[in-house]
């Protein structure tokens, strides 16, 4: 006789485990402490076998026999529902091991080595924040490229439209890492080309024309700050490396014998060498008796133990009224390779190396830090020589006109 409700609820346990029949293979087992258990009972391969469905009553009678039913049907079809069931497991397991959080992760834990600190922060928190919240529980390989839009999407509605390109990119890393790996079969994120909106190119206020130029530096020449302010100022231009890299120049790092500053490129975490003109030595001779028994060429004002504050040039040119459009202390590098190309006739590759821009040789390797030293050695001097002469008004050449 089929089981009834009131019956299940009604079942007391016994000293030994108690089964109450339904039908068609389905019983519910009681043990001794209480515990009700759905099971189904069938043969397969001539062998009886038994299925858990589930604890009553968080599986109803009515959903223990749908689950009895299904399992009907895959004997039908000849499928044991046991080995299905560990089957389905095993590929649950498998989809979790390969979420695309995982999988990024992974990708990530591989190749941050090589990468500098704060650009492997900066990837991870982009994934953390804008990505895994929406598609990293889902397996990787099946996520679609309109899956992946929408995630991209939230970036790029709050107006972050470079980070929302710079997730895209990333996200295209793990997936292509995925198919290396067999974890997937392709990258959605090629089928995204051209659904975002293009991002302006980032601009840093520089003036070129040389004329502007000479006058900027009789002005920063007059400047009546602190002295680490007053040498920083002046060094930029003679270097033109990035203002980060500038402020956060080391002693330990400079070599005023060998008229040579070597550092690690924090975008690129590469080795770089920037030869110093006879100019930039005397400037940090200069300031040496300051600042020498510290870490930092330019300390901050409050603390020795840290480099000055990124705010502390520009809000300098400011003071000097030199207006914010007109120049930045990243424009001193748009001057350099303008004015070395087109006034000075150096060559671009030369020009490319001192910048710490990626150049690479005809064979598509990319060039050491020591290549061309000799001759980027001359050419900051003949810059050096170059900007003097053009603070005094004795070299202004205009720049040639394009058509």
């Amino acid at each position: 006789m089929p089981l009834t409700d009131v019956t299940i609820r009604n079942a007391k346990p016994g000293e030994k485990t108690v089964k109450l029949f339904d039908e068609r293979g389905l019983y519910l087992e009681i043990s001794p402490t209480g515990g009700k258990w759905w099971r189904f009972k069938y043969r397969f391969d001539g062998k009886e076998k038994r299925l858990s469905l589930g604890v009553y009553p968080d599986v109803t009678l009515k959903d223990a026999r749908d689950r009895r039913d299904a399992a009907r049907k895959l004997l039908a079809e000849g499928i044991d529902p046991s080995e299905n069931r560990k089957a389905q497991k095993s590929a649950r397991a498998d989809r979790a091991a390969n979420s695309f959080e995982v999988v990024a992760r992974e990708w990530f834990a591989k190749y941050s080595a090589t990468w500098a600190a704060n650009h492997g922060d900066r990837i991870i928190r982009r994934f953390e924040r804008d990505i895994f919240p929406w598609i990293g529980g889902r397996p990787i390989a099946e996520i679609t490229a309109p899956e992946l839009l929408t995630a991209i999407r939230r970036i790029e509605s709050r107006g972050a439209l470079e980070t929302a390109h710079r997730a895209l990119g990333n996200c295209g890393q793990v997936f292509r890492y995925a198919v290396a790996t067999g974890r997937a079969e392709r990258d959605p994120s090629g089928d995204l080309r051209g659904a975002l909106l293009p991002v302006r190119g980032e601009h840093f206020a520089a003036t070129t024309e040389p004329k502007r130029v000479a006058a900027i530096l009789r002005a920063m020449d007059g400047y009546h700050g602190t002295l680490t302010v007053r040498c920083a100022l002046r060094l930029a231009p003679l270097v033109f490396v990035r203002p980060g890299e500038l402020r956060k120049a080391e002693w330990a790092d400079i070599d005023l014998d060998a008229a040579e500053w070597r550092y690690t490129v924090t975008k690129t975490n590469t080795p770089h060498i920037v030869p110093l003109s006879k100019q930039a030595v005397a400037i940090l001779r200069e300031l040496q008796p300051l600042t020498g028994r510290g870490c930092f060429v330019f300390p901050g004002a409050r603390s020795s133990g840290r480099p000055m504050s990124d705010n502390a040039i520009l809000a300098a040119l400011r003071r000097m009224g030199i207006d914010k459009e007109e120049m930045s202390g990243h424009g001193f590098r748009a001057v350099a390779r303008t004015i070395l190309a087109e006034v000075l006739g150096v060559r671009p590759d030369y020009i490319e190396h001192q910048l710490a821009h990626a150049v690479r040789d005809p064979n598509g390797r990319a060039y050491n830090r020591t290549a061309h030293l000799p001759e980027r050695r001359k050419m900051m001097q003949q810059w050096a020589d170059y900007l003097d002469k053009l603070k005094v008004g004795a070299e202004v050449i205009p720049l040639p006109q394009h058509a």
